[in-house]
């Protein structure tokens, strides 16, 4: 009976077909790998992955042996017989920057490789190993952003020589750009946990297409940490708790998350807190940022007092909430329900660039404070990575609210009237994401976008000795909208591994609607609404080459725009000393034209030279002029007399750069890292060609690092070119009290750079501790348009405990 047995199992194993279908993933991210070379010994068969990663089988015998082989992955080798009735075959990555898969460009995970236009990233161990402090800082150290800060707690990013509202910030795939998004510099990144940070993406160039409006010179995607769940019917628990130090600023931040994990449902909880000093600048560099005085208060009197020492840049301190809760519910291995809620909150802090000013030889400003800058979101997101239809191969929906809460107290020297103005954005969208593989070589992606954003904004004048509170002219038009409905669809052409043809289009209408009745009481204004409409149509097509294993190219076109928001239809407030802004109800889109062009050199993984050129031309930009109000070309606001200014379609602008990396492994331990950016631009002002305001100096870093056994030192170098007077833009030099001044008086931005040490070490499979000591050689120096001072030597100090 025995026999018998062993001859029908024998006879079955040698006749029946095995795995007929694959699916072929990669092993890191569980996603489908396109264009799997699959193959016999003799090369006498032969399949290749569609964009689902499916092939079949059917020709190979159960026994012979079969080659899995993809450029950025490992060859693999199995037999139909091992592969026994699974229908996945997974494949390890081999090289970090090949395999790399990104979400931003499409919504849904694709090769990095495949993407034509230029895509840097970041994970969660990047950022650990940088101690980044804020969100910005994480940016910063991707080699590719410029990073302005006005004060401590603050950090506009700069792209290619845009910044603030002609970048997109996304979170989790929800737009944070709200409706009251400014040109001038922005601090809502910071309200971005980064230890909640599973990965960032910054996209160089227009991002239009995929995100619309204010998408011109690039997108920020960060991507949070996500629910794990448990690979078995028993709990999956991780916990990890960190505490950090720093000594330039007296840092005091501590950090835990913890993970519970189920087959079917998982949820992640994630709380930060950190407590900021005074920022302590460098002992060598100019003297014009030192702090040698400041204003302090006692029983409503204001006092100029000696700072005791003007390397501290006195109340520059504050202290931050972050908390991040997410659920997710997986009734299928294709099919996700995510839940993610946010909050973040941080104290009052200075806008130090303001108390820095001095009028008649005094401070201007006995205070001048951001309230406590307050982000809530929760979004919705259902996915499905796998189906049948007809319509699509994945769907992802996503459903997002978003409240923003921010204000602003100032008052003079000696004053006794304080200005408060408060602001709050109420922030609802609705994205549709799909995807569908038309052919093996051909995938189309589309979807569609509603966003809706309500604008409360109140203005108050406070008597500090009498305690009475009367309303005044508020920073926009209380109640007013924004919202945009769009469509977009793009295709992917990929007939082999050499090439890939990509291209989009995407349609956008905007509304804004404004009341100005309120604010009329004090402005006067010649209209008391507003009723602006916009349409876009923006396109991209770009394709990526790869003629052998050493040489890439990349080539991409594209056009972007930005519609106006209530920032630039409505704002009113000081824009400079001696200035205000009024509204403008006459404003149109602005429009982007761009291409880049990139070269890669990978020479066996040994060597890899990045080249990227790019150049902009930005018509019928929205940028401030002078303008008049009734026939008035000065009003009163704030008890001073100003000059009017506006938001006007005035400007062309003309950006252009080069972008060269390196990365060269030494040994298997050692290597070299190396990225400089060179950035130029002019924009036409009075019919004259002037410098660009976001157009940074070159700046650039050099890395070597060196890892063993657990053991990682990084020294680098961060470099910054100088802009002399003549190279700053007209709207900088009129804030000559932010920068040094030449030998002739004038404001310049020197150039700087720093010496920099980071070290981690992993003591164990529980802990691991880093350490870096930044700017060595304590250089004073400031970042490009920034108002605070950066950190003088810092040592940073973190541990953390896993489980």
């Amino acid at each position: 009976m025995k026999i018998i047995f062993s001859v029908l199992l024998l006879f079955c194993i040698s006749n029946f077909s095995f795995s007929q279908n694959i699916k072929v993933l990669n092993k890191q991210s569980n996603e489908p790998v396109v264009g799997v070379a699959i193959y016999n010994v003799d090369k006498s068969k032969s399949v290749v992955t569609n964009f689902l990663g499916e092939a079949s089988l059917s020709e190979f015998s159960n026994t012979e042996l079969i080659f899995f082989k993809h450029l950025s992955h490992v060859l693999k080798t199995t037999t139909k017989l091992k592969l026994g009735q699974t229908n996945k075959v997974y494949l390890e990555s081999n090289t970090e920057d090949l395999y790399e898969i990104v979400i931003s460009a499409s919504k849904f995970a694709q090769n990095k490789i495949d993407i034509p236009q230029k895509i840097v990233s970041l994970n969660a161990s990047n950022i650990q190993f940088a101690n980044s402090q804020t969100s910005a800082d994480v940016l910063e150290n991707t080699g590719y952003v410029y990073v302005q800060k006005s004060q401590q707690g603050g950090g506009s990013p700069m792209i290619r020589g845009f910044s603030t509202n002609r970048l997109l910030i996304t979170i989790d795939g929800v737009r944070m750009n709200n409706a009251i998004f400014r040109g001038g510099n922005l601090q809502n990144v910071i309200s971005i946990d980064p230890f909640s940070i599973q990965n960032t993406e910054v996209t160089l160039g227009s991002g239009s297409v995929i995100y619309g409006s204010d998408a011109i010179g690039g997108v920020m995607s960060f991507y949070t940490q996500k629910p794990q769940f448990s690979s078995n019917d028993s709990l999956l628990f991780k916990s990890n708790v960190i505490v950090r130090h720093a000594t330039a600023n007296a840092e005091k931040t501590g950090h835990f998350d913890f993970n519970l994990g189920y087959k079917k449902w998982a949820l992640v909880t994630n709380v930060s807190y950190t407590d900021f000093g005074d920022l302590r600048m460098g002992r060598h560099g100019p003297d014009d940022y030192l702090r040698p005085e400041f204003v302090l208060t006692t029983n409503n009197t204001d006092v100029v007092i000696k700072n005791d020492n003007p390397l501290i840049q006195k109340t520059t301190g504050y202290n931050q909430l972050n908390l991040m809760q997410k659920v997710s519910y997986k009734p299928y291995s294709d099919f996700n329900f995510d839940l993610g809620v946010f909050y973040t909150t941080t104290s009052d802090f200075s806008r130090y660039d303001r108390l820095i000013r001095y009028r008649k030889g005094n401070l201007r400003s006995a205070e001048w404070n951001y309230g406590p800058q307050k982000w809530f979101m929760s979004n919705l997101q259902i996915t499905k990575l796998s189906s049948r239809s007809n319509l699509y191969d994945k769907i992802k929906s996503t459903l997002a609210y978003q409240n923003f809460q921010e204000s602003r107290m100032d008052r003079d020297f000696q004053s006794n009237t304080r200005n408060i103005r408060s602001e709050a954005v109420d922030a609802f969208s609705f994205n549709f994401d799909l995807e569908k593989a038309l052919s093996n070589f051909t995938q189309l992606s589309y979807g569609a976008e509603y966003v809706f954003n309500k604008v409360k904004s109140t203005g108050d004048t406070e008597d500090i000795f009498v305690n009475t509170i009367t309303p005044t002219v508020s920073r926009y038009p209380n109640g007013a909208s924004w919202q945009t409905a769009a469509a977009y669809a793009s295709v992917k052409y990929k007939p082999n591994q050499k090439f890939v043809f990509q291209s989009g289009l995407r349609f956008n209408h905007v509304l804004s609607n404004a009341s100005f009745k309120e604010n009329n009481v004090y402005l006067n204004l010649p209209f008391e609404t507003s009723k602006n409409r916009s349409s876009a149509l923006t396109g991209t097509a770009g394709v990526r080459w790869s003629p052998n294993n050493v040489i890439q190219w990349k080539l991409n076109t594209s056009t972007a725009f930005r519609a106006p928001n209530i920032d630039d239809i409505g704002k009113v407030f000081d824009s400079e000393p001696g200035a205000v802004l009024v509204p403008n109800e006459q404003l149109k889109p602005e429009y982007a034209y761009g291409g880049d062009l990139g070269l890669q050199l990978n020479f066996n993984e040994d060597l890899l030279i990045d080249l990227n050129t790019y150049y902009t031309y930005l018509d019928n930009a929205l940028v401030r002029r002078y303008y008049t109000l009734n026939g008035a070309e000065q009003i009163v606001y704030d008890g001073e007399l100003s000059r009017v200014q506006a938001i006007q379609n005035a400007s062309k602008a003309w950006i252009y750069g080069f972008e060269v990396g390196l990365k060269y492994n030494i040994s298997k331990n050692f290597k070299l890292i190396s990225q400089y950016n060179i950035i130029g631009g002019t924009e036409v002002e009075d019919d004259v060609e002037v410098p660009i305001r976001h157009a940074a100096p070159n700046f650039g870093n050099t890395h070597l690092v060196w890892t063993n056994n657990g053991f990682k030192i990084d020294a680098f170098l961060n470099y910054n070119g100088e802009l002399s007077f003549y190279q700053l833009a007209p709207s900088e030099i009129e804030k000559d009290y932010i920068y040094a001044q030449d030998s002739n008086g004038n404001p310049y931005s020197p150039s700087w750079y720093t010496l920099n040490l980071r070290t981690q070490y992993q003591i164990n499979n529980a802990f691991t501790l880093s350490a870096s000591i930044e700017n060595i050689t304590d250089q004073r120096y400031k970042t490009y348009s920034s108002g605070i001072a950066a950190a003088g030597r810092n040592i940073i100090m973190s541990l953390k405990y896993s489980l």
